[in-house]
């Protein structure tokens, strides 16, 4: 567990990466061999594309860093629960485990709604940790909209 809580302190400082742009501070990385291999964090708001989500920007920096689209053999941390455009593209660049920090009660797609990243339908399954430094992502988050309101 403590090797997960350091992987989610870095996802937690891209987060905090976001707020500066006034994005939503939801940050993920990508580890291989304890390497970070990608990095992202919310860029809705400043390129006006609602697909750049964390996870999204995190999965298309590794696989470029890597040159490849498989990363069977990566963890991707993240502050929130995946939704479901995300954890759909973690089943396709069938990464190894998904460990987020709050859940995600409106949509969440590794456990809390859906369990797409564990769907036996599916092509690919993988490991998911989640409560990881829930307690500093969730108030991070809460902190983030409270300032707003």
């Amino acid at each position: 567990m403590m090797h997960d809580e350091i992987m989610m302190q870095h996802a937690i400082t891209l987060a905090k990466q976001a707020i500066a742009l006034e994005e939503v501070p939801i940050g993920a990385a990508i580890f291989c061999d304890g390497e970070i291999v990608g990095e992202g964090f919310n860029t809705k708001e400043t390129t006006n594309d609602p697909t750049k989500h964390a996870e999204i920007n995190a999965i298309i920096d590794a696989a470029t860093r890597l040159g490849r689209w498989r990363l069977h053999d990566c963890t991707l941390v993240v502050t929130l629960e995946p939704c479901p455009m995300c954890a759909g593209a973690i089943v396709n660049a069938r990464i190894n485990k998904v460990v987020f920090g709050a859940s995600d009660q409106k949509s969440g797609a590794c456990r809390t709604l859906y369990k797409i990243t564990d769907d036996p339908r599916l092509n690919h399954r993988c490991e998911v940790v989640g409560g990881v430094l829930e307690e500093d992502c969730v108030e991070l988050l809460q902190t983030f909209f409270k300032e707003r309101r």
